[in-house]
């Protein structure tokens, strides 16, 4: 079998940093190493995915060990945390060393992923020559009775959904779907050794974990985690030497934000090979501020938890702004109408739900066979509940999900996310959202959630409507304009559609 970490048997130099601490390959060898050989008989282990060293360790070890891990989210609540584990029932948790766990845990085992076992400090690697850095590398050597490399087939990682349409279901990704989403970003993306990937993401998700913390170490490159994201920390990787910055649309928003103050970041930034975002889409007018003040193009992406990557601009393609790209090298990928069939023209009108197959699926949702069932159509096609319209080049464009972001008005499917776009265009919008409500006459109408960027003269609801008729179309125009003083989002900067009934405003 092809081990899923190639790397940790031959490169050297830093593999992981979280702050001040680092570990080099050997290190990261021998102590996660170490930690498989203890868990090669565990059965399922969860981790408590805080932005540290030990986490990415942690999850390293069950990886090798050929154990699977569930990644727990710190900020859950105390009943989604007993959910998950009740589902999941993990036979330990691994956890950083003087970390308190809740209640929820109290009857889990707990094991502490402890990397000072092979006496690691807070050393600097570029601060050693190359003598100081073999004797180092030197010292640590992966333990000879490290489990054999496991099937491509067996369960990796189970993650799970963030549960909007109900309790949080457990997605089981195989080694595979690991393995091919990594190795067609490395085609998409030009992804080597030489590739220092920075990012502040949470690593209890596929973005965070698998892309920004895998990825790397599949590739033999270094990851520099920055433990909460702040632009000051952006500009100081980029600046040192980093390569790429993985971020959600809000970090980029932020980043976006500062610029005009921050030459520094303006010069990190410009220096990257490659800005990434994925998670949400990015409006077009951060990227357009990005672009302007750094020469720089973010690309995006498109996938989730079940399929990991799907679409991606590429790094020696067109970074067209608000596209998630092409397929991926593997993945096939359709648009179908409301009755499952395949929508074969291109074109703005040309609205249909994303299919998906390929090695990049996940197997099944843990003890949820109707689910898993329910998810794909006939042919291995998943069905994603992203709604999405193609340029004629094969440029993906998501206009939204199908339960909240589709809307049928006056004979007419339109998408929410192209709305969303022409209204962040207007200069009195700082955020917005789009949803379709009830409407005896059309259907269902155009409602825009508005965030004003000066709340004390917000623009009007005309002046928002004739905006985004000039742009799109007519019948894309909000026919009702509310206003909040922000919008509800999760962890990963998503907006809750599902929740802005409940925060409004005004009208």
């Amino acid at each position: 079998m092809d081990p899923l970490f190639p790397a940790l048997d031959d490169a050297r130099g830093e593999a992981l940093r979280f702050g001040d601490r680092s570990l080099t390959y050997p290190e990261l060898s021998a102590v996660a190493g170490a930690l498989a050989v203890r868990l090669r008989d565990a059965g399922r282990v969860a981790v408590w995915a805080t932005p540290t060293l030990e986490t990415a360790v942690g999850v390293v070890a069950a990886l090798l060990a050929g154990v699977p891990a569930v990644p727990l989210n710190p900020k859950s609540g105390d009943a989604e945390l007993a959910h998950i584990l009740g589902d999941s029932a993990p036979s330990l948790v691994l956890a950083e060393p003087g970390t308190h766990l809740p209640p929820a845990l109290r009857d889990v085992p707990r094991h502490d992923v402890d990397v000072h076992d092979i006496g690691v400090h807070d050393i600097d690697v570029h601060d050693l020559d190359a003598h100081d850095l073999d004797a180092r590398e030197g010292r640590t050597d992966r333990p000879s009775d490290t489990p054999a490399e496991p099937d491509p087939e067996s369960a990796a990682l189970i993650v799970y959904t963030s549960g909007t349409t109900g309790p949080p279901k457990g997605a089981v990704l195989p080694r595979r779907a690991i393995a091919s989403t990594l190795d067609a970003l490395e085609d998409a993306w030009q992804w080597t050794a030489d590739d220092v990937l920075v990012h502040g993401l949470p690593l209890f998700h596929v973005h965070g974990l698998i892309l920004g913390t895998l990825g790397p170490l599949r590739r033999g490159g270094s990851v520099r985690h920055l433990g909460r994201f702040s632009t000051e920390g952006v500009a100081r990787e980029l600046g040192a030497g980093a390569t790429m910055l993985f971020g959600v649309p809000t970090m980029y928003h932020r980043i976006a934000e500062a610029l005009p103050d921050a030459p520094e970041l303006a010069k990190a930034l410009a220096g990257a090979r490659l800005l990434v975002s994925g998670s949400a889409a990015l409006p077009v007018h951060d990227h357009e501020r990005v672009a302007a003040a750094t020469g720089r193009r973010v690309i995006e992406r498109y996938g989730m938890t079940e399929t990991l990557m799907n679409t991606s601009v590429r790094a020696d393609g067109e970074p067209r702004a608000g596209t998630v790209g092409v397929p991926l090298p593997g993945v096939a990928l359709r648009l179908v109408d409301e009755t499952g069939e395949e929508i074969t023209t291109d074109g703005p009108e040309a609205v249909g739900e994303i299919q998906v197959r390929g090695p990049n699926l996940f197997t099944e949702y843990l003890n949820r066979p109707d689910a898993t069932a329910a998810a794909f159509a006939p042919g291995g096609w998943f069905r994603t509940g992203d709604v999405a319209v193609r340029d004629p080049d094969g440029y993906v464009r998501i206009v939204g999900r199908k339960a909240t972001d589709l809307i049928k008005s006056g004979g007419y499917k339109i998408g929410a996310g192209e709305i969303e776009n022409a209204l962040l265009e207007h200069e009195g919008v700082r955020e917005a959202a789009v949803t379709g409500e009830p409407d005896p006459d059309l259907g269902e109408r155009v409602v825009a959630w508005i965030v004003p960027a000066d709340p004390h003269h917000p623009p009007k609801a005309e002046t928002l409507a004739d905006h985004v008729a000039t742009r799109l179309a007519p019948h894309k125009r909000p026919r009702i304009v509310r206003y909040l003083e922000a919008l509800p989002r999760n962890d990963m900067g998503k907006i809750m559609k599902r929740a802005l009934p409940e925060t409004t405003a005004g009208e």
